[in-house]
């Protein structure tokens, strides 16, 4: 006798059908009839109900490597080459030590347990990773705080490398997991070459700290003229003139960015694109205010000429002599000549007195602060004991910065 079937929805309804076909299967009814077609579809209802109700528990990653160890008749000795040495393997089938992403990966490659078994619910694991995140400045991204509070030493940094530095680009104001893959262009002639996986880590700090800024103003081409920066440069003569160039530039929706240099970066500053947003982010290298002036001059003739879709991130060793680069040359020469018209300099008694007094009178006509004739002075001799007491008393610049050079 039949029973009507029809979709299970409480566990009343799913205790009559496991009856009915139980009932069914004694019947063992022949192929092609009725029963058996109602056996089939009682046995769908049945297992979709139950997925349901009761989902189906992940297997465990370490009940997973056992299982295989036994079907391939395995020792603990042949999972060191997959797990690294013998103490880690038997403190990972103890489950006193968390599998790393780069064990996961070796596992799954060499005895083939699924990815996702090992990795567990809810997390990724590119297989084909071709990044070696050892490269990664570990232990100087663990002093500034990028891996959150605990520490670890540096062996543990490298063996869980993989997990720290993704989830770092993960939390760095939707980066995803992978790496800041802006393309750069680094106009390096010189014998530093720049540490690429420091400056993806720079970057990203630079563009979390970017991302969370609240702009004045939407940025619009073309509002770089030679008199909007020359109205910049003015403000060079009050002592919070730092201060007063990072609203300037967010009143037009250029964000100013400090993030301290990463090591072997050698970085000044750089000028970047977030989508249509320009950012200017100076690392303070040399925290006296001719440099940031001058940095920060260079970085906005980058913004208003170089910057593009298709190079949207110029990065800037300022001590570089070697550069000769057009767009380095042209951002040097605009930078200098909106801070000091070479008119201006030629002439300047300050050229050849090298006096405290004459720098002053220049920086009173021009404008600009004291420092920044003092800054002009000592490069072009080479002398930087010259005018130490301009440039001293002016303080540091990240002194006006403490709150945004710190880690967020």
């Amino acid at each position: 006798m039949s029973t009507q079937i029809r979709v299970l929805k409480t566990d009343g309804d799913h205790a009559v059908a496991v009856a009915r076909l139980s009932e069914l299967m004694d019947m063992d009814p022949a192929a092609g009839t009725a029963e058996e077609a109602e056996l089939e579809l009682l046995a769908l209802l049945i297992q979709s109900y139950e997925q349901t109700k009761f989902p189906p528990t992940p297997p465990d990653p370490i009940d997973a490597i056992l299982f295989r160890m036994d079907q391939q008749r395995l020792a603990h000795k042949d999972l060191v080459p997959y797990i690294g040495s013998m103490s880690k393997v038997s403190e990972v089938l103890s489950r006193k030590r968390p599998l790393s992403l780069a064990m996961i990966r070796r596992l799954h490659a060499g005895l083939g347990i699924p990815a996702d078994v090992l990795i567990g619910e809810g997390q990724e694991l590119s297989v084909d990773s071709t990044v070696d995140y050892t490269k990664f400045p570990l232990a100087e991204m663990q002093e500034r705080g990028l891996f959150g509070p605990n520490k670890r030493p540096l062996q543990s940094l490298k063996e869980y490398a993989e997990e720290l530095v993704t989830g770092f680009f993960r939390c760095a104001s939707g980066l995803g997991g992978q790496p800041v893959m802006m393309r750069a262009t680094l106009h390096q002639t010189g014998a530093r070459t720049m540490d690429e996986y420091a400056f993806k880590v720079w970057q990203a700090c630079v563009l979390r700290k970017a991302r969370a800024m609240t702009l004045k103003g939407t940025y619009q081409h073309g509002v770089i003229t030679s008199e909007w920066i020359r109205n910049l440069t003015r403000l060079s003569t009050f002592e919070s003139g730092p201060l007063l160039a990072q609203e300037y530039l967010s009143n037009h929706g250029i964000a100013l960015v400090f993030e301290r240099h990463f090591d072997k970066t050698y970085l000044d500053g750089a000028a970047m694109l977030d989508g249509e947003a320009p950012i200017v982010a100076l690392t303070l290298r040399h925290d006296r205010i001719d440099n940031f002036w001058f940095a920060l001059l260079h970085e906005l003739i980058h913004v208003q000429r170089h910057l593009t879709a298709s190079d949207p991130c110029i990065a800037d060793n300022l001590d570089d002599k070697t550069r000769t680069s057009d767009q380095e040359l042209e951002a040097d020469r605009e930078a200098g000549e909106a801070l000091i018209p070479e008119a201006a300099w030629v002439t300047a008694p300050v050229r050849i007195s090298h006096s405290t007094e004459d720098a002053v009178d220049l920086a009173r006509q021009l404008q600009i602060h004291p420092a920044i004739i003092a800054g002009r002075v000592r490069k072009e001799t080479e002398n930087w004991r010259l005018l130490s007491n301009l440039i001293s008393s002016a303080g540091k610049v990240s002194d006006l910065f403490n709150n945004q050079l710190a880690c967020q």
